[in-house]
C-alpha cells in the first residue's frame, strides 16, 4: 500500500528580522490510508509548522512532500489552494463557521468551489450531516447549536468533499471533556468507515483515541509510535 502522506528531509525556516528560526528541522514521515494519526509536540516542538505544511497552507524550505503521489511541495499559491478544496478537509478549535448560514449551507460551501449543482450540493450536505448525526439540525445557524454540534458541523464540512484526509488542529480545544469525548467518537466512527484522519493536540486523553501517535520536539521526530487506542 502507498503512503496517501510521504515526506522527506522537510524544512522549514523563518526570517524574523536578523534570526533565523528552524520551526522544522528534517522531518521524514509515512502516513498510510486510513491510518488514524495524533501529532503531539510542546510549545516550539514544530506541530503547527508541520500542520501548515501537510494541510499545503505553506510550503517548506527544503525537502519533499508528496500527497496522493503528487508533489505538493513546489506548487504555486493557486495550486495549493485547489489541492486543499480537493484533498484535505480540514477542522480547526474555533470552528470557523459561517454565522449567516445554517448548518445545512455552511457545509455545502466548498461544493460551490468545486462546481457542483445546487441540487448535489444539498444532496451532498445532507448525506454528511445525517453522517455525524445532525440530520435533524440542518436548518439551524450556528449560535442555535451547542458546541459539540458546531464542531460536528465543522467535520460534516471536511468532510463533503471526500478529502484523501482529514486535518483537525486541536479540535477539542474550545469543548468541555464530555463534548470532547463525542467528538472523537465521531472521529473514530469516520476513522471505521475509512478516513484518514491527523489529529494535532496537546492533550494525552484526546492522542489517546488515534492509532499511532507521532511526538515532535525542537523541529524533529521524537518518537513515532503505533498503539492500541482508547477504545479498542
Amino acid at each position: 500500500m502507498k503512503p496517501v502522506i510521504s515526506i522527506r528531509d522537510l524544512a522549514k525556516t523563518y526570517q524574523m528580522g536578523t534570526t533565523v528560526v528552524k520551526a522544522l528541522q528534517s522531518i521524514d514521515l509515512d502516513i498510510y490510508p486510513n491510518e488514524f494519526v495524533a501529532l503531539m509536540g510542546p510549545s516550539g516542538s514544530g506541530k503547527s509548522t508541520l500542520m501548515n505544511l501537510l494541510g499545503c497552507l505553506d510550503t517548506p524550505s527544503k525537502g519533499e512532500y508528496h500527497l496522493s503521489g503528487e508533489n505538493v511541495s513546489e506548487l504555486d499559491d493557486n495550486e495549493l489552494a485547489s489541492i486543499r478544496n480537493k484533498r484535505i478537509g480540514f477542522v480547526f478549535q474555533t470552528f470557523n463557521l459561517l454565522p449567516r448560514l445554517t448548518a445545512l449551507d455552511n457545509v455545502a460551501l466548498p461544493l460551490v468551489y468545486a462546481g457542483l449543482s445546487k441540487e448535489k450540493r444539498i444532496a451532498k450536505a445532507m448525506e454528511v450531516l445525517e453522517n455525524v448525526g445532525l440530520g435533524d439540525r440542518v436548518d439551524h445557524r450556528p449560535n442555535e447549536l451547542s458546541g459539540g454540534q458546531r464542531q460536528r458541523v465543522a467535520v460534516a464540512r471536511a468532510l463533503v468533499n471526500n478529502p484523501a484526509i482529514i486535518l483537525a488542529d486541536e479540535p477539542t480545544g474550545n469543548l468541555d471533556s464530555k463534548t470532547s469525548q463525542e467528538i472523537m467518537n465521531t472521529f473514530e466512527k469516520l476513522h471505521e468507515q475509512g478516513n484518514t484522519i491527523i489529529v494535532v493536540t496537546h492533550e494525552p486523553d484526546i492522542a489517546a483515541h488515534a492509532h499511532r501517535v507521532v511526538k515532535l520536539r525542537d523541529g524533529l521526530v521524537e518518537s513515532d509510535v503505533k498503539k492500541t487506542p482508547v477504545n479498542a
